[in-house]
């Protein structure tokens, strides 16, 4: 058996694609650089992280949009007949009085390491856009047309609109034309796909919250009208009729399924094995479940929104169902019939001994290569702003994936002055963080060890535990994390070890507890801070991440 999810972390709105006997998820990556992670596997039991999609700044700017902006759901396609990999992903760059402002572009490669070419727009109508390749030759792009207007239903329909190739532009306005296949709401997410003569709309509905779901619709014309499943929502974590329609909440935490592992489950869609099987791919989520009054922050995934796959089936009368009957989503799911081929394990310790960057490194808004080095077994990070800019921030993350994690680290760091700062951090997004920073304190008079806790943009600094150290010997950085309990700790020699600082909650690094992004999930990393002259460097000999088994 597979147990979900098979990407856990940060890793939301997996787009899955085949080529011949390889298989691509692509995800979202928001503020986060380089932007689109892509997953390969080719018995969808073993998945590794092959690529990034963007990696050069000047292909995108990523520059102080607030969290929770950036490039959403990419939609990864192949067209056979052109062996071409399509790429198309919107930038949001506002949602300020819910105008929702973004740019959906298309890239393209023959390879799916690239290179990829120069984006070309497409348009700014709506989020989610995807395309799809008909028999003809001819391409459309379809996504949520967003409703900003009073008295129109909210958030908006399903657009489509025809793609000229060889023009590079889409060919007229969007035309909307279906709004949905249940009365949950919040429909987004929409991938047509073409089967034995219907046109098949997937759309996620409900938010994507605890009422999140998989819907499906068909057509014999591609622009309709479409007819629903009468199962729909075919996968959810919240099975039952709603009437959400007119609630544009997209969290809905009132349908929160105690029976159930998985939460959020929807956003999805599939892929058709040459075995005659057929997988799903859905986001999903796992939720702390704490005693906050507050119905919104009371479900916490520290995590974020994570990948899991469920086994489909085709009916005899054309609709696609989850294999054992339901429609609510599994922690653990039938393996496939394809031969098992064994990926390398995601690296935990990095000694930094190699010539480049690992590609599960991670920067909000900038390209890490910005301020690393790599010298002699050492990664030098070279200070920039705080940690709650929205600019220029020197912090290297990976995602947490597991909530029984130790993460630790070697640090060299002589600080001068009091704006110098280098550490150990947890970080949710740029106004809710925590770091184990050595600084220079003019009380102490020299080098010093502090937890800083960055809570909804409200600064908890822990003065009564702040420890002189000495500024020239190397120190480890050690973050142990147990469930809902976060601890930092500091050593000279990785024997001895001190505890620093209060226990924190790991909860409140989260989708649902933090007040200024949503949509991502926790990482952890390490960083440093030169609010002078944005000259000073931290030396890391390693940075490793073990999560218990």
């Amino acid at each position: 058996m597979i147990k979900n999810p098979i990407l856990p972390g940060f890793n939301p709105d997996p787009c899955v694609c085949r080529k011949k006997d390889d298989y691509y998820i692509a995800v979202s990556s928001f503020e986060w650089f380089p932007a689109i992670p892509i997953y390969h596997s080719r018995d969808l039991k073993n998945w590794e992280l092959l690529t990034n999609v963007i990696q050069d700044e000047e292909l995108l700017d990523l520059r102080k949009l607030p969290s929770a902006k950036g490039i959403w759901a990419p939609d990864l396609t192949y067209c056979e007949k052109e062996d071409l990999f399509y790429m198309v992903y919107g930038v949001m760059n506002s949602m300020n009085a819910r105008y929702f402002d973004i740019d959906n572009y298309v890239i393209t490669a023959k390879d799916i390491k690239g290179p990829w070419s120069e984006p070309v727009y497409l348009h700014s109508a709506g989020f989610d856009a995807a395309m799809f390749h008909d028999d003809d030759g001819r391409k459309y792009v379809v996504s949520l047309d967003w409703e900003t207007r009073e008295n129109y239903e909210k958030p908006g329909e399903i657009s489509i609109s025809e793609y000229d190739p060889v023009a590079k532009r889409i060919k007229s306005y969007p035309k909307r034309f279906w709004k949905g296949g249940t009365d949950r709401g919040c429909i987004e997410a929409p991938r047509i796909t073409r089967r034995n003569g219907y046109y098949y709309i997937m759309c996620a509905e409900g938010g994507t919250g605890y009422n999140h779901c998989v819907t499906m619709g068909r057509a014999k014309n591609i622009f309709g009208p479409y007819e629903k499943d009468p199962k729909n929502p075919i996968v959810t974590s919240a099975p039952g009729e709603s009437y959400e329609r007119h609630d544009a909440d997209h969290l809905k935490p009132k349908y929160y399924n105690p029976a159930s592992i998985l939460q959020k489950s929807g956003h999805g869609s599939y892929v058709e094995l040459p075995t005659g099987e057929v997988y799903l791919f859905h986001l999903t989520a796992r939720p702390f479940v704490t005693e906050d009054n507050d119905i919104r922050s009371k479900f916490r995934c520290t995590l974020g929104r994570e990948t899991a796959m469920q086994k489909m089936q085709w009916t005899e009368d054309g609709w696609l169902r989850m294999a054992d009957g339901s429609n609510l989503a599994k922690e653990n799911v039938q393996e496939s019939g394809l031969k098992e081929y064994v990926l390398p394990k995601p690296v935990e310790r990095d000694d930094f001994d190699g010539e480049e960057l690992g590609n599960f490194y991670y920067a909000p808004r900038i390209s890490p290569k910005s301020f690393c080095n790599m010298h002699e077994g050492w990664l030098s990070i070279r200070g920039q702003e705080a940690l709650t800019s929205l600019n220029r921030v020197s912090l290297l993350c990976r995602k947490l994936t597991s909530l029984k994690t130790t993460v630790t680290t070697k640090m060299r760091f002589v600080p001068e002055v009091f704006q110098h700062s280098a550490g150990l951090v947890v970080y949710y997004d740029n106004m809710n963080y925590a770091v184990l920073r050595k600084y220079y304190s003019e009380t102490l008079g020299g080098a010093a060890l502090m937890v800083q806790h960055m809570e909804n943009g409200e600064r908890h600094q822990w003065l009564d535990e702040r420890v002189r150290v000495s500024a020239e010997e190397d120190i480890f950085l050690k973050m142990r994390i147990d469930g809902r309990n976060l601890k930092f700790a500091w050593s000279y020699d990785d024997k001895k070890w001190n505890d620093i600082g209060p226990t924190l909650d790991t909860s409140k690094f989260s989708d649902e507890y933090c007040k200024f992004g949503e949509f991502t999930g926790a990482m952890v990393g390490i960083t440093c801070e030169d609010r002078v002259f944005r000259e000073k460097t931290a030396e890391f000999d390693f940075f490793e991440v073990v999560n218990e088994k």
